[in-house]
């Protein structure tokens, strides 16, 4: 059967594999790997016949990984990153050559050949990254913006060192190739930009008008493989011009549609990708060069490691992101497979040296998934036995700090509470240890103290035991959990509100004596559901009922315990069901011309009226004796039900709206 029989037999090992590893508690990544192995041509067995079409087919899982990155990224997320992407990559580049050459000098290579191993080990592996990070649930957060960012630069510096590699020692004919590289993918880049932005949206727009869910996923793999293949021809990676087609497409109206789409077609075609990686380790060579490759695997493992986490903190990161980097992108890219069959065409490398640059490459791919699992239990124990850091505090209040609300991180979240409370005129204070975070705050004159929260000295400086709330903001649960212990033996009875990302978290915390703990993405989706049945008219009593029982089936534990969380539930219930509506009145409606008193509102309809807006002049709590006009926004406080006959009876088609200043006014 050819390629198809190789299919099915590498589906079946993946599926085993993937079965295998999710028992064992392992990322998936790692049973796909070993399954390649099991199928592949040097073990025995049921073999793979075609690994050559095989690797061929992997590469459009590569492609439409990138295709579907492109498509959900945004410039804007290589703002904050932009400085090391575009300065601390070459930097990263060429200080691994610098490494591979010392590599070659190991292996006793002459120095063309060992520059050619610096340029094989210069790059990180994207798609092993990309499925990591996703699988993780750490898709945009910065250590994933950082690596991204670093990731696309790393592509376009290995283009024109692929370029340049082939003509060392004869620089009159390479640099002149490169020059013509880089104005061919200058005019190429462009024209897609210019004519991609115009065209593809024009083009999904008229697919999608002819309902054919079959013929738009086509559109979307023709766009992203179409693109790609033309980005090859004119000699960029097959790749990059597959990641630049979803960043043209994720202006179109159906980029979210587009992205749907293609997951399935791109999570199989990956699976290819980590399978065919398997296939090409050789056990026996490695089992036989296991001294060799041990030596190398170091050495590149720790060296990339150390270069990635310096990088990262020599541009200013901190906490967590340098131990991102360097557990997470030691591992060779995709290129060194190129780059490794170029140079044995090309008479630089012999078998020996390509099989061993092979087997390196496969064993730190494997060792990602497991390493970069220990970056967040790692980084919890640095924080726990390093030495007390020294901290810096800025605009506190010279009166001291007390009675205040203590809010441990200055990410978005964070300043976005600090900027509530500070329109609210209530004393809080900011702690975070990312000195740009801090420096933003400084910006907003908030008050902030840089400092790791989950010091003594720390909350000592931030007033722990004057306060009277602490916020924990940041989804990390190692950080979270590092600061509740350190509060717990400091000031026990603190009310500690923190944010958590999935159950176990918020079981853990609340396990620690967390007083509530707010989940952001199941509550948003609390919120769309109850928003979505209120305009499908579902009585607002029966919404209150099904979203009360979901959220105390999440957060039974803190229901079971505390008879406050419960208490506090059910005023959240009350305040629900009792919501503020602007009601416009029609023409038509026979409460025009009648006065407060005269119409008997809260006795015929149960509602509230708590508020007028006539002629752009607000006026709260209206006396009995206004007399309304067409047109009047009027604001009513009542259940659904309630709201409900108010709006029919101002003028039968009239629908609460809302008024034209912030709901604070009122």
């Amino acid at each position: 059967m050819g390629i198809a029989a190789d299919i099915a037999i590498i589906v079946v090992a993946a599926l085993i594999g993937g079965l295998i590893a999710q028992r064992l508690g392992q990322p998936l990544i790692i049973g796909y790997i070993l399954a390649g192995i099991a199928v592949g041509p040097y073990t025995g067995g049921i073999t793979v016949s075609d690994v050559q079409t095989v690797t061929l087919l992997a590469e459009i899982g590569v492609a439409l990984l990138l295709f579907g990155l492109g498509i959900e990224f945004s410039l804007k997320d290589l703002q904050p990153v932009r400085r090391i992407a575009l300065y601390g990559t070459p930097i990263q580049m060429l200080l691994t050559i610098g490494l591979g050459y010392a590599v070659g000098y190991v292996l006793e290579l002459n120095w063309v050949t060992s520059l050619w191993v610096g340029a094989t080990i210069a790059t990180s592996n994207t798609m092993i990254i990309l499925k990591m990070l996703a699988n993780r649930g750490l898709m945009g957060t910065l250590s994933s913006r950082v690596m991204i960012g670093i990731l696309i630069i790393q592509d376009l510096c290995i283009m024109g060192i692929s370029i340049v590699l082939p003509h060392i020692g004869d620089w009159q004919t390479g640099l002149p190739a490169l020059g013509w590289a880089v104005v061919r993918a200058a005019l190429f880049l462009s024209a897609m930009i210019f004519v991609g932005t115009r065209f593809l949206p024009w083009l999904m727009r008229h697919i999608a008008r002819w309902n054919s869910r079959e013929l738009f996923l086509l559109a979307v793999t023709a766009i992203g493989l179409g693109i790609g293949y033309a980005t090859f021809l004119v000699g960029l990676s097959f790749a990059f011009g597959a990641f630049v087609a979803g960043l043209v497409l994720s202006e179109s109206d159906y980029s979210h549609q587009a992205l749907s789409e293609i997951i399935p077609l791109r999570d199989l075609f990956s699976l290819l990708f980590f399978v065919s990686v398997g296939m090409l380790l050789d056990p026996f060579f490695l089992l036989a060069n296991l001294e060799a490759v041990g030596i190398v695997v170091a050495i590149v493992a720790l060296g990339k490691g150390v270069i990635f986490g310096g990088l990262a903190a020599a541009f200013g990161y901190r906490n967590v992101v340098p131990l991102a980097l360097g557990f997470g992108m030691f591992q060779l890219g995709e290129f060194s497979f190129v780059l490794t069959r170029v140079g044995v065409t090309q008479g630089i490398f012999d078998s020996d040296l390509a099989a061993l640059l092979l087997t390196v490459a496969l064993v730190t791919i494997l060792m990602t998934p497991i390493s970069f699992r220990a970056v967040s239990p790692l980084y919890g124990l640095i924080r726990r036995l390093r030495p007390q850091p020294v901290f810096q505090s800025y605009a506190l209040p010279a009166e001291g700090l007390h009675d205040h609300v203590i809010i441990a991180g200055a990410g978005r979240v964070g300043q976005y509470v600090a900027q509530v409370l500070q329109r609210l005129n209530l004393r809080f204070v900011v702690v975070d240890l990312d000195q740009r975070r801090v420096e933003e705050c400084k910006a907003q004159h908030v008050p902030v103290i840089f400092g790791d929260a989950s010091q003594g000295p720390v909350l000592e400086a931030a007033g722990i035991h004057q306060a009277r709330l602490l916020l924990l903001t940041t989804p990390a649960i190692s950080v979270n959990q590092a600061v509740v212990e350190q509060v717990r033996r400091m000031r026990p009875t603190l009310h500690i509100v923190a944010r958590a990302e999935g159950r176990e978290p918020m079981e853990l915390l609340h396990a620690l004596g967390v007083y509530e703990v707010v989940q952001p993405e199941f509550e948003a989706a609390l919120e769309i559901v109850r928003q979505a049945l209120l305009h499908l008219q579902v009585p607002a009593t029966q919404i209150q009922e099904y979203t009360d029982a979901v959220r105390h089936e999440l957060y039974a534990p803190l229901y079971d315990v505390s008879d406050d969380y419960a208490t506090l539930s059910r005023l959240h219930s009350a305040q629900r069901l009792l919501q503020l509506a602007w009601v416009e009145l029609a023409e038509q409606s026979e409460m025009v011309g009648h006065t407060l008193g005269e119409l008997g509102i809260r006795t015929r309809t149960g509602v509230s009226v708590v508020a007028v807006l006539h002629e752009g002049k607000l006026l709260t709590n209206p006396p009995l004796s206004y007399r309304f006009a067409a047109g009047d926004l009027v604001a009513i406080l009542g259940d659904g039900d309630q709201r409900a006959a108010f709006a029919a009876w101002a003028g039968g088609n009239a629908v609460p709206v809302v008024p034209p200043f912030a709901p604070a006014s009122v």
